[in-house]
């Protein structure tokens, strides 16, 4: 039985494939299976997968014929998973070569049930950012609710926004299964998971260290319209209010929905004025309009005043609550040269 089960779901990642593969066959840190689920893919990853696991008994691969998305890639992770703890990596990132074994020492030292490191963000042109959004120690049940739960629940609009990343965290494998948590839908799917998770463990090891190297690239999903968003930010309110119900968080973060449909307002607007939209510019401008009318939007509009956001997030969100959706849309043809 290995010690950590590293789960990477995969979709057209060719292109990047190599250098996550060469991150897990460089780990410090040997007692570990790699379960690469091919969702789908069309392109060279699927040989690729079966090339690295020939070299490596501790590589699994599990291909599927259609593309079902990365909630149901992790899930089916979760299910074949063998580790005592688990994590998450994305096949167009990598991990530092210390990143498993330092996590484990960590939770292992410290008595802990989980632990997490920051993050490099890496930029085409070279550039990077190291973040970590959690003070180093360990945290207690209380703690983890303060600076983790909470911030989650209904801080989502002041900068800087607590990032729910599954990619940050050793878990623990007993959690997960005896919570049945799952991944659900194509988009904010780890922002849920990682709440539901945290209201569920019971202690966390931080380090400050940027374990996990995150590459930002137009081929991320993030950069690509996505045609049904507004079902998609529904089903994950509906998830959503029902974990504040049950785990009792609407006392703390009163205007939790407020905040949490604001930031899914801003994230609409951006989704819309994608360049790869097909709409024209009036129905991308009308689709605004007629997500902005919707009743728990005009609502969060109408008694929320979105303040600490970034300069142009900030000037999003006065535009929207001014109505001024013809000079959002030239700002935005502009900005992303539609």
């Amino acid at each position: 039985m290995p010690s950590i089960s590293v789960i990477v779901p995969v979709y057209q990642a060719e292109k990047f494939l190599h250098r996550c593969l060469d991150s897990m066959a460089r780990q410090t840190f040997s007692d570990w299976e790699l379960l690469l689920v091919d969702d789908g893919c069309t392109d060279g990853s699927p040989a690729l997968c079966d090339q690295f696991a020939a070299k490596d008994p501790r590589v699994r691969v599990f291909h599927r014929k259609k593309n079902q998305g990365v909630s149901a890639a992790r899930n089916l992770g979760l299910q074949e998973a063998k580790g005592d703890y688990i994590t998450f990596l994305d096949s167009d990132d990598c991990y530092e070569f210390q990143a498993l074994e330092t996590l484990w020492n960590l939770r292992a030292q410290s008595g802990t049930d989980t632990a997490a490191c920051g993050l490099t963000y890496l930029w085409p042109d070279g550039k990077h950012t190291v973040q970590s959004q959690l003070p180093p120690g360990i945290l207690d049940q209380e703690k983890i609710r303060e600076k983790l739960v909470l911030p989650l629940t209904g801080d989502r609009l002041t900068q800087p926004v607590f990032n729910g990343f599954s990619v940050c965290y050793l878990f623990s494998a007993d959690v997960i299964r005896k919570a049945h948590l799952a991944f659900d839908g194509p988009y904010l799917e780890d922002e849920l998971f990682v709440l539901e998770y945290f209201c569920s463990a019971r202690s966390l090891a931080v380090t400050d260290q940027p374990l996990y190297r995150y590459f930002l690239h137009d081929a991320s999903a993030t950069h690509h319209y996505m045609q049904n968003f507004p079902q998609v930010f529904r089903r994950f309110m509906e998830r959503k209010e029902a974990l504040v119900e049950r785990f009792g968080l609407e006392a703390a973060r009163p205007q939790w929905r407020e905040s949490t449909n604001w930031a899914g307002l801003l994230i609409a607007v951006g989704n819309e004025y994608a360049r790869d939209n097909p709409k024209t510019i009036r129905q991308r401008q009308k689709a605004v309009r007629d997500f902005c009318r919707q009743p728990e939007m005009q609502h969060a509009i109408r008694t929320l005043k979105p303040v600490g956001l970034s300069p142009n997030k900030q000037m999003v969100a006065n535009l929207v609550r001014g109505k001024h959706f013809f000079t959002l849309t030239q700002l935005y043809r502009l900005k992303n040269r539609i």
